[in-house]
């Protein structure tokens, strides 16, 4: 009778232990549901904060400029001399520049990315897609220096070789070596875009007698076309906002020209030049720099702008 009424109260006390554990448990569980809205909140706060203290920056410091140097002349201007007795500022060489570096570069990357795309979404096995992207998404993984390098040292070398009067430093070399650098971003975006395509729809055009080319052609590009759309705006904007491969392989010349021949300057290899140069702060040479910035960064906010119009305007549902 002791021993049974013993594990009794060994048991009750048992039961009582856990309901302990479970009620602070459950406490503990109510607590984060409480914190963790907050943290999210704090974490998201931060994130607006920083990017209106980079506005902000921005600003301030180009208005110092334009208190300095006119609009006009700086938007129009052809000439970028800033180092010289009687400078000039005009921001469309390296506008020019940034340009066709990122023309060369989509011509590259839109063609052999979409048709990657296409090949590992419609034609490649299954053993083929996961040996093959994987390969994609090193190449994405090299650092930017490195390509600028392999512009300079490799292509570079190739290319004089083939068209007379091409320059040490031009802005073929580098636009070609970032094509090659943002084809994984164009591949893999636009496969995730054809891989969503229902495959209800591959099959109803195969049963009415479509070739798989045709299926590809006129059916799943058209029902992806948002995403894709969106991928070539992404990679427009990545090679407006590269930085080490044109500041290795096309030069600091700032040439006001078509001629992809020549030396070339873009804007952030311009900010490079400037940030590692020798200007004083507070000069107009500095605050150039953010003018330059603020440019280059009306430009990006503009193709994400498009990006996202784009993918609302034709994004089909399914």
């Amino acid at each position: 009778m002791e021993a049974s009424s013993g594990m009794k109260k060994g048991n009750a006390v048992n039961v009582r232990e856990l309901i302990e554990e479970k009620k602070q448990s459950r406490s503990i569980s109510q607590l984060m549901e409480k914190l963790m809205p907050k943290l999210l909140l704090l974490i998201a706060t931060i994130s607006v904060l920083t990017t209106i203290g980079i506005l902000f920056t921005l600003l301030t410091e180009t208005f110092e400029f334009f208190r300095r140097v006119s609009v006009v002349e700086f938007f129009t201007g052809t000439v970028l001399r800033p180092l010289s007795q009687n400078p000039e500022f005009g921001v469309l060489p390296l506008i020019m520049g940034t340009m066709i570096s990122s023309v060369i570069a989509m011509c590259i990357a839109i063609p052999i990315g979409l048709m990657t795309a296409i090949y590992l979404s419609e034609y490649a096995t299954e053993k083929v897609r996961k040996t093959f992207k994987p390969l994609l998404e090193v190449l994405a993984g090299i650092p930017t220096i490195v390509y600028g390098f392999f512009a300079f040292t490799f292509v570079t070398p190739i290319l004089r070789a083939i068209i007379p009067g091409l320059e040490p430093t031009n802005i073929l070399s580098p636009g070609i070596v970032m094509g090659i650098m943002i084809i994984p971003m164009v591949a893999s975006l636009s496969e995730d875009a054809m891989s969503s395509v229902p495959n209800a729809m591959r099959e109803g055009a195969l049963a009415l007698g479509a070739t798989k080319l045709e299926v590809t052609g006129k059916v799943v590009i058209p029902a992806a076309i948002s995403g894709i759309i969106a991928s070539f705006v992404l990679g427009i904007s990545r090679a407006i906002g590269e930085t080490m491969i044109v500041t290795i392989a096309s030069g600091s010349s700032k040439n006001f020209t078509f001629d992809i021949t020549q030396s070339m300057q873009t804007m952030t290899a311009y900010i490079v030049e400037v940030t590692g140069g020798d200007a004083p702060a507070g000069s107009t040479i500095y605050y150039s720099l953010y003018a330059v910035a603020m440019t280059l960064f009306v430009f990006t906010f503009l193709m994400n702008l498009l990006a996202r119009y784009i993918s609302r305007r034709f994004r089909e549902e399914y």
